[in-house]
């Protein structure tokens, strides 16, 4: 078994937000491999930002990020508890959130607020051309309307610092880090001369 250095030790801490026995325990199942033991932890952080997902978030804060004067976002980003919320990796975080709606332009947080009307309109225009076998239909114009919308909800959006994940994928592994969970309430994309 390869040597565990107490550098490893510290660097999975920090990079995985979990304790130092933890980081040690799984750099030991992974026989010293650290991308493993990375993995492993990731995994498991994961797994704990699921169950915190129905935790209420009434702190947090309202961040802004302007372009070069003709462009800005302005973001709620939750969290449950005050003390989180005044840390500068929230601060980031909601930074980064503003970022990425003044970059991308989603139209909605989730696949929740899509409102009804607009999600039966496109339902009705895809199946008007729709083309595939029947027994698959509603599983194709499923795929399909997801799809349509990916560019437009947020969560679903590549995350603009690391397109290797969505949105959705940084903010559970922030609850993961911090240990609470975290929500986007709603944004305001503005941009000069555009109006809605």
């Amino acid at each position: 078994m390869a040597e565990i250095s107490v550098e490893q030790i510290k660097k999975l801490k920090e990079l995985s937000g979990a304790g130092l026995t933890d980081a040690k325990k799984a750099l030991v199942e992974a026989k010293g491999d650290f991308d493993k033991a990375l993995e492993a932890m990731r995994k498991k952080g994961l797994t704990k930002a699921e169950k915190r997902g129905d935790r209420e978030t009434r702190e947090g804060l309202i961040e802004a990020y302007v372009h070069d004067g003709r462009l800005g976002a302005i973001v709620e980003v939750n969290c449950e508890t005050s003390f989180v919320a005044k840390t500068d990796e929230f601060k980031t975080l909601a930074h980064q959130i503003a970022m990425q709606v003044a970059s991308m332009n989603p139209l909605y947080v989730s696949e929740d607020n899509i409102p009804e009307e607009v999600k039966s309109a496109k339902v009705k225009e895809l199946e008007a051309n729709f083309k595939g076998p029947a027994n698959m239909k509603d599983k194709i114009l499923e795929g399909q309307v997801k799809k349509a919308f990916a560019d437009k909800v947020l969560m679903n959006q590549p995350y603009i610092f690391d397109d290797s994940k969505t949105v959705e994928q940084f903010i559970k592994e922030a609850i993961a880090k911090t240990g609470e969970n975290i929500t986007i309430r709603q944004f305001k994309r503005i941009e000069l001369g555009v109006t809605e």
